[in-house]
């Protein structure tokens, strides 16, 4: 998935990408729009994206946190922080260097991903019956790709 308008107008741009695969990217990218725009607001993107990064990764040193997330090391010391206070991270020593801490998912943490998950998947579910039978069998023979999309990206924000 394209992470920002700069990588979608790369995309749309390079010659080596064809007219199809350019569609498919302005598409994915105008559903992620959408459903970013309708999720609720009750806590920061930076902050989501944190915890779902720890719930699919395990804990993380708060400067592996920055890096994956995008954002200076201070200011993921602050937000983890703030998601210790509200109980959805903790803080321990890092077994490997005891200089280090690891940011942990706590069940709260994990709850309010799953449950965020769960809130968008409702919503998209919520009007895939206004979908033809023929596109709903397009959407679900695309899953596997999607995934595989989402893996990719994934990882080359973590590297």
């Amino acid at each position: 998935m394209l992470s920002d308008m700069s990588e979608l107008a790369a995309a749309v741009d390079d010659p080596a990408t064809t007219h199809e695969d350019s569609d498919v990217a302005e598409a994915v990218y105008a559903l992620m729009t959408e459903l970013v725009r309708q999720m609720p607001r009750d806590m920061s993107l930076t902050s989501v994206a944190t915890l779902a990064t720890l719930n699919r990764t395990g804990p993380r040193r708060i400067t592996d946190l920055a890096l994956s997330e995008g954002v200076a090391q201070p200011s993921m010391t602050a937000l983890v922080s703030t998601l210790e206070r509200s109980g959805h991270v903790r803080r321990g020593s890092d077994p490997n260097d005891r200089r280090a801490s690891l940011v942990t998912l706590t069940d709260r943490g994990r709850e309010y991903v799953l449950h965020r998950r769960a809130t968008g998947a409702d919503s998209v579910a919520s009007v895939l019956d206004d979908l033809s039978r023929s596109e709903r069998d397009a959407l679900a023979a695309a899953v596997p790709a999607m995934r595989r999309l989402r893996d990719l990206k994934a990882q080359q924000r973590e590297t």
